[in-house]
């Protein structure tokens, strides 16, 4: 009897560890996109910048 109890707490840490493995996975690849996506924008402002500073005026 005192083995059963051990086997299902071990059995619930595994659960756990799995669910929250496969949690961090996920919000890292939604991390990498919003991260490429933010580079991206960036670079497309910048080169905006670039382009239009011969139509400043000061």
């Amino acid at each position: 009897m005192a083995g059963t109890g051990g086997s299902d707490m071990k059995e619930d840490i595994y659960k756990t560890m799995n669910n929250v493995g496969s949690g961090n996975i996920a919000v890292g690849a939604v991390m990498i996109v919003l991260g490429v996506a933010a580079g991206v924008l960036a670079i497309i402002s910048g080169a905006r910048l670039l382009a239009k500073k011969d139509n400043l005026l000061f």
